[in-house]
């Protein structure tokens, strides 16, 4: 029986809520294949923050070191700034265990209504390679003269020939396993002329190793409105760590809800650990309400597991949740239903048994 150890970081708002359920999933799924997954819950967030001044101790990063992957919940409280938490849990894990690719699908379920209505089943399905460890945001820079009429702050974009080329890379290979063969490239090079320049004449030249795939390139402020336009036009996207993460948050709104969005913080080496997580973040507005909707949690737990080679417990927790929208099964109120975090959960698992 293999057994993968997972470091669970429940995390902040809702996300001890939907990682629970996600649990439930990814074991109904891997004791169907006859697999294990031993969990090792972390208390880390903004109540350890209070607590402690930090968001996780000092030696958290060499412990998480020791599990094959990480399923986060979310992290952010009202109470405390963003960067703090950004930069006190999330971003040092991309760093040091040189997440680099951040994998975020977006797909349009049959029985969930896209706000584009002229949208059918399965016509969206893009999946967006976003630049995880550098770009935008490298947190380089600094201020002086803090607190006075004269306070400055410089922020620097990082761009590395090496950073660009492997996320381009791995979205390149990505398109070629996909029908479509399709690689879409966003940038901003007409007004951020270093940078963004590198990163066309990266993808320019990647490009050209890849002739059974056909490329556009797009500045951001088109791509947002073609997203809406023409989402179904695109398959695999490629952008950098600020427009990669602000377009995701569009493409899942197009598909239907925040709730159905997962992704994955990915090492592609596999020397070191990844981690996977649901993009909506903590929601604090509806903490304990169990109204979260623990599908996109579930789907980033099937992330993982295809990550981690369980490929056939993978394709349970898709297919199930697959036939619970498409029954209109128990859904929460962002898709329009009544259902609880818990019951959403319990008939994801009901259905992988069954799959």
């Amino acid at each position: 029986m293999t057994t993968q150890r997972i470091a669970v970081i429940g995390g902040d708002g809702i996300g001890p809520e939907v990682t629970r359920e996600a649990k439930r999933a990814a074991d109904a799924a891997v004791l169907r294949v006859g697999s294990h997954i031993a969990w090792t819950e972390f208390p880390w967030g903004t109540d350890y923050y209070f607590a402690h001044g930090r968001m996780a101790p000092p030696e958290f990063l060499d412990e998480l070191a020791k599990y094959d992957a990480m399923l986060l919940g979310a992290v952010g409280h009202p109470r405390v700034q963003d960067h703090i938490t950004l930069n006190g849990l999330l971003l040092p894990i991309r760093r040091r265990f040189d997440q680099c690719v951040c994998l975020r699908p977006a797909y349009l379920y049959d029985g969930v209504d896209s706000p584009l209505h002229s949208k059918v089943p399965g016509s969206i399905d893009m999946l967006v390679f976003r630049e995880n460890t550098e770009g935008e945001y490298a947190n380089v820079g600094g201020r002086v003269y803090q607190g006075s009429s004269h306070d400055v702050a410089i922020q620097t974009s990082v761009f590395t020939r090496r950073g660009c080329e492997r996320i381009i890379r791995a979205a390149f290979e990505k398109a070629i396993t996909r029908p479509r063969h399709r690689v879409a490239s966003i940038t901003k090079s007409n007004a951020q002329g270093y940078g963004m320049v590198l990163w066309d004449e990266v993808f320019a030249a990647v490009a050209l190793e890849y002739p059974q795939i056909e490329t556009e390139s797009l500045l951001v402020d088109r791509a947002v409105m073609e997203f809406v336009r023409r989402p179904e036009s695109f398959d695999v996207v490629v952008a950098s760590n600020l427009f990669g993460d602000i377009l995701t948050d569009l493409s899942a709104i197009i598909v239907g809800s925040m709730g159905l969005a997962a992704s994955g913080n990915i090492e592609p080496t596999r020397r070191h650990p990844s981690l996977f997580e649901p993009v909506h973040g903590s929601a604090p507005d509806i903490m304990g309400k169990g109204i979260a909707n623990p599908l996109a949690a579930i789907l980033s737990a099937a992330m993982m597991l295809d990550h981690l080679g369980e490929l056939a417990a993978s394709q349970a927790i898709h297919a199930a949740v697959s036939e619970l929208l498409r029954t209109r099964g128990p859904r929460t109120p962002d898709l329009g239903g009544t259902a609880k975090t818990h019951e959403v959960g319990e008939a994801v698992s009901r259905l992988i048994e069954q799959v």
